[in-house]
């Protein structure tokens, strides 16, 4: 294909998008309108199902597809930085035994904020149907909360808290448990990721119907997929070294 065609087909998509884009933002409600059809719709669809976050209600229930789209792109992302950024054959690992010199007053807080940290992590996921925050956010802060101990110098006792297996197979975990609730809402209702779950009472922490497992889902895989991207650029940052003696087969292709 030539560059001309290219530019051809680019300006074609160009236009098409902008067009449904101008008439997508003509057709929404004046600003400050008070009517507004989508959100009376997506509050009314969060009471019936007893979910008191409005946010949790609309990503997980009315539109649970669309973040199951997002969580795939997380993982995919995350999976691709582990793929690029893993040890090629002129690198190898060498010992950390430190992340270099830390103040005692650093160390100390890292030690009372690390299971503070952990401790509002969880407490953001499970809450996350009832109180503003939820799957991501929690999974976000359990994160980098074990990765506290780097920033207290302890990067040994990082890598012993947080084994990289493990979260891998917690990434991938998050999100088949996200698409089995999925499918089983489809087997049961007829309708992919409905609420199939009974909702409950408004604010308990077992209401929402489905909506709580879907943070727990999510969260389980942000979490895990935030500890593999970060573990992945601390050992090609402190880890990871050229060897010094390179294989001769490899020279002799350079060299050719």
């Amino acid at each position: 294909m030539s560059p001309r065609v290219r530019l051809v087909l680019l300006g074609v998509g160009l236009t098409a998008f902008g067009a449904m884009l101008a008439l997508g933002i003509l057709g929404l409600p004046a600003f400050g309108a008070s009517v507004h059809p989508y959100r009376d719709l997506a509050v009314a669809g969060t009471f019936d199902h007893a979910t008191a976050n409005a946010v949790a209600s609309i990503n997980f229930d009315q539109r649970g597809f669309d973040t199951f789209g997002e969580e795939t792109i997380l993982f995919c992302a995350v999976v691709g930085v582990a793929a690029l950024l893993r040890p090629v054959h002129r690198e190898r690992r060498r010992t950390v035994s430190s992340g270099g010199i830390i103040l005692e007053s650093t160390s100390l807080l890292v030690y009372l904020l690390f299971p503070l940290t952990l401790v509002l992590g969880v407490d953001v996921v499970t809450h996350g149907a009832i109180t503003p925050g939820g799957g991501f956010q929690g999974g976000i802060i359990l994160a980098t909360g074990i990765h506290l101990l780097y920033v207290g110098g302890r990067y040994r006792l990082l890598r012993q808290l947080r084994p990289v297996d493990w979260f891998e197979h917690g990434e991938a975990a998050g999100v088949v448990l996200f698409g089995a609730i999925g499918l089983a809402a489809a087997a049961l209702r007829g309708r992919l990721f409905a609420n199939v779950v009974p909702a409950g009472t408004l604010g308990d922490l077992v209401s929402a119907g489905t909506v709580p497992l879907f943070n727990l889902a999510v969260g389980i895989a942000v979490a895990s997929s935030v500890v593999v991207l970060l573990a992945s650029f601390l050992d090609q940052t402190l880890a990871i070294r050229a060897a010094p003696n390179p294989p001769q087969d490899n020279e002799a292709e350079d060299a050719a």
